[in-house]
């Protein structure tokens, strides 16, 4: 193994035991949490009991939709036509594989080993990825902004003062002049190489708008859907908060907790969803009803059949 990949693997290393940690205190904290608010989370189970079928069963198609808006998205972020069937078994795998391994390297994983079956390098793939994270990222961006825009009120910015926001934005320059700085010789030119071929993807996507429509009308669906979700959920508990709120707030609850890096955001996701809806009036057993609900058709469910089809996809060399 060349010195390069040794110290990639060393990098990898270090950061998996820093998100090991992260992982273990937020898991430690959520436990801490529910067993403080046991009696709350047992009339929420009870309340999900007795939701309404209906409400659920289009709540799980949401969920299953997910899958595919993903696999749309994907196509997008490369020019090569990907194979249908198994793009879309590898998204079911990588979201599985998602819940199991922390902050998004399981699906990370899945999505470059299936791309470099499919014929792309590493680099190409990597790419692939990084263009199809951002997409998701500005989509979902958009997303809130509109909802915001349509439910004002609903998110509320805490007062800061002038000299934090002064700080905030000065270790933001640093973050991004730091790298530039301490950056030298091959380590630069490799950084700037790896930048060129994202950027030249984007180029080649964005020149064929079936690809471009693909990868925005996918990341777009992608966040859309898991809202529905979340809001099918709400309608099936009965509580009292209109879908677009409730999308607004789900959204910025998922954007929060992506800052922490547990597994599919459990724990993080969990405690941001039900505070984000218990602030905006709801019932405490009722969003942690929804909340149990919406773990339910996206997480629990299908982790199992999802872990079987990444075994699957391993034994066929699909990934």
């Amino acid at each position: 193994m060349t010195s390069p990949l040794l110290a990639a693997a060393t990098v990898l290393r270090r950061r998996s035991r820093w998100q090991t940690a992260a992982l273990c205190v937020v898991l430690l904290c959520a436990a801490y949490l529910g067993r403080r608010h046991w009696p709350v989370l047992e009339s929420g189970a009870d309340q999900l009991a007795g939701a309404d079928q209906g409400w659920l069963l289009a709540g799980a198609a949401a969920a299953v939709a997910t899958w595919a808006c993903s696999a749309l998205a994907q196509q997008g972020s490369v020019a090569e036509r990907l194979p249908g069937g198994r793009l879309l078994a590898a998204q079911f795998a990588a979201s599985a594989a998602n819940h199991v391994l922390p902050a998004g390297l399981g699906a990370g994983a899945v999505n470059l080993r299936f791309l470099m079956r499919c014929g792309l390098s590493a680099g190409r793939s990597a790419s692939a990825l990084a263009v199809k994270a951002a997409a998701g990222a500005l989509a979902r961006a958009a997303l809130i902004a509109v909802l915001a825009a349509a439910c004002p009120g609903v998110l509320r910015l805490p007062h800061v003062s002038a000299p934090t926001v002064a700080a905030v934005l000065a270790a933001l320059l640093a973050a991004a002049v730091l790298p530039a700085v301490l950056l030298r010789g091959p380590l630069r030119a490799r950084c700037g190489r790896a930048v060129c071929s994202v950027l030249a993807d984007i180029r080649a996507v964005h020149t064929r708008p079936h690809r471009a429509a693909a990868l925005w009308g996918g990341s777009l669906a992608f966040a859309t859907a898991h809202a529905l979700v979340v809001i099918a959920v709400t309608q099936a508990v009965g509580l009292p908060l209109s879908p677009a709120r409730v999308a607004l707030l789900y959204l910025a609850a998922s954007s929060a907790a992506a800052l922490l890096p547990t597994p599919g955001g459990i724990g993080s996701l969990d405690a941001a969803l039900a505070f984000a809806l218990t602030t905006a009036g709801a019932p405490g057993a009722s969003a942690a009803s929804a909340v149990m609900g919406y773990r339910l058709l996206t997480v629990w469910a299908p982790l199992l059949p999802g872990l079987l089809v990444l075994g699957f996809l391993i034994r066929r060399r699909a990934v």
